[in-house]
């Protein structure tokens, strides 16, 4: 008896803004120093919320959309935070717990 398996679909699962938070903060926690693997995560987003609607509320097609957030794709920020935007979706900074960036000047001896 054969098993019979199906692809698994991240979309599938989020249904509340809550499930899309929680999903999007471990995918950003997963993805390290690859910006792609966060953009695959948005595109995961924009197809469980409707590809179609998103296309409408940033002016982008719904093409443009697929190709920019597949994995091949490669979206200028301006896409990502219209996207971000448009999925109700905020970009914040926030400071790492490493030790933070000390300028230091250099002193020249003109002597």
């Amino acid at each position: 008896m054969a098993i019979k398996t199906t692809r698994w679909d991240s979309a599938e699962y989020l249904k509340t803004d809550k499930d899309i938070e929680l999903y999007l903060e471990a995918c950003i926690e997963e993805a390290g120093d690859d910006p792609a693997f966060i953009v695959h995560a948005l595109g995961v987003i924009a197809r469980a919320r409707n590809m179609s609607q998103l296309a409408r509320d940033t002016g982008l097609t719904r093409e443009g959309l697929y190709k920019a957030l597949s994995p091949e794709g490669n979206p200028t920020f301006a896409t990502v935070a219209k996207v971000a935007k448009a999925l109700g979706l905020q970009i914040t900074v926030q400071t790492s717990h490493k030790e933070p960036f000390k300028h230091q000047a250099q002193v020249i001896n003109s002597s």
